[in-house]
């Protein structure tokens, strides 16, 4: 008898196991494969922002435009009129490092309202690309670091 019952606890846990398949933990979807569970990735990057599987926080709006959100200086080296959605998805060959630092900010200013733990806050991504703006080794170097960031953020 109690074979059964410790048989009737296994199916017991196995069916609550199978039915949490999708499981929300401080706001962060794991999906299990089999009975091992996984982060999802890419919920950070600028590919995941601009393919819009996600509202934007309200406190920067897709179509506001790049020089609005970062600053007058980003005029510098963007046109006026890009917005926030078209930095996202813009294509970082194209572009060099200049396109590479404002798609990879682009995200890490919509990480930093979003992702709890993000290891910058809005106003260091902020000042961070205007700094940056000063050549193409310093935008480069700060794209990395902001692609490192939000790589690895979940």
């Amino acid at each position: 008898m109690a074979s059964r019952e410790s048989k009737l606890l296994v199916l017991l846990v196995l069916v609550i196991l199978q039915v949490g398949t999708g499981v929300m933990a401080e706001g962060r979807h794991f999906s299990r494969p089999g009975f091992l569970y996984t982060r999802t990735r890419g919920r950070c990057t600028p590919q995941y922002w601009s393919s819009r599987r996600e509202a934007w926080p309200k406190m920067v709006p897709e179509r506001s435009t790049v020089w609005k959100v970062f600053g007058w200086q980003a005029t510098e080296r963007y046109r006026k009129e890009l917005t926030l959605a078209e930095a996202a998805s813009m294509e970082e060959e194209e572009e060099g490092a200049f396109g590479r630092l404002v798609k990879q900010s682009t995200a890490a200013l919509i990480n930093s309202y979003m992702r709890r733990g993000y290891p910058y806050a809005p106003w260091e991504v902020k000042t961070l690309l205007i700094q940056s703006l000063v050549s193409a080794e310093a935008a480069a170097f700060q794209a990395h670091k902001f692609r490192q960031a939000n790589d690895n953020c979940g």
